[in-house]
């Protein structure tokens, strides 16, 4: 199976590398052409000089773009995935909107099958090919694309209708985004109190208010700038903010998600956009009453 891969952030680079380990045929596209040229060099991998070009070198073309305004601009611009023909399906795995999914849907060549299928885990899962994918279609109707979902993921589950991937995305992000922000304030809390960093984190990551986020992200918790950036501020704000807009359009009330996105507005107005999410350690420790 030929498979295109638009979007070789620090996810989409590895999950591009696990396509090619599975042994598709894959074409990558970048908005920084110097970045896909990068992974062909190191793969083998073709790549295409625009979306619509993929879309002609492919199968089935995945998506692991960053935000709503991203996916549009690649979808359809001029020289778009919609301008181009030859695959047959588009698996959107970046975080998008579940409107955004459905304007895709509406906007797709009669051909082309959207299908939303964000994904779950840090670099680490995706460089593992242990991401959790949660899919916005039936089991039967994924059926042709599974082996392109298996390479990339440990755990697939399969949401039957369309645009439920995205509602999910967003439902675990702001847990998790909950959680970090509840974490930055118990450690905070703890060193106030004279409680060493890593003991307090030992007895945090041994509490049953221990997520499997805390054990993989710890490094980043307990030594921020020694680390790698995995998952910005600003992409944790952007989460919550849809997240909370789509709270509001349900009707559903949202309290603990409304004070995570000030937070993280808050947090980004402050300079801290650009790192990673655990710097909201460093921010709670200057916030005052």
């Amino acid at each position: 199976m030929r498979v295109g891969f638009a979007g070789l952030g620090r996810m989409g680079q590895h999950m591009a590398r696990n396509l090619v380990r599975a042994g598709f045929d894959v074409t990558l596209w970048n908005r920084s052409a110097a970045k896909a040229q990068a992974l062909a060099d190191e793969t083998g991998c073709a790549v295409a000089a625009t979306p619509a070009g993929l879309m002609a070198a492919s199968d089935v073309v995945v998506t692991m773009l960053a935000d709503d305004a991203a996916s549009q601009k690649v979808h359809l611009g001029p020289d778009g995935l919609f301008a181009g023909k030859g695959a047959r399906a588009i698996l959107e795995m970046g975080t998008m909107s579940p409107d955004h999914i459905g304007m895709l849907r509406q906007e797709s060549p009669e051909a082309v099958t959207i299908i939303d299928a964000p994904v779950s885990g840090a670099t680490q899962a995706a460089q593992d090919a242990a991401l959790m994918i949660m899919v916005g279609c039936s089991q039967t109707d994924a059926a042709p694309i599974a082996p392109v979902l298996a390479a990339m993921g440990r755990e697939v589950i399969y949401l039957d209708q369309p645009g439920a991937g995205a509602v999910m995305k967003l439902a675990v992000n702001s847990l998790i985004h909950g959680i970090n922000q509840t974490l930055a304030e118990a450690m905070t809390l703890a060193q106030a109190a004279g409680v060493a960093p890593a003991r307090a984190f030992d007895v945090i990551e041994a509490s049953a208010a221990c997520a499997p986020m805390l054990k993989y992200r710890r490094p980043l918790y307990l030594d921020e700038a020694g680390n790698d950036v995995t998952f910005t501020v600003a992409l944790a704000r952007k989460d919550m903010e849809v997240t909370a807009a789509l709270a509001r359009h349900y009707g559903t009330a949202m309290p603990q998600g409304e004070a995570t996105l000030q937070k993280l507005c808050d947090a980004e107005a402050a300079g801290y956009g650009a790192r990673d999410m655990a710097a909201m350690l460093d921010f709670m420790k200057k916030e005052k009453p």
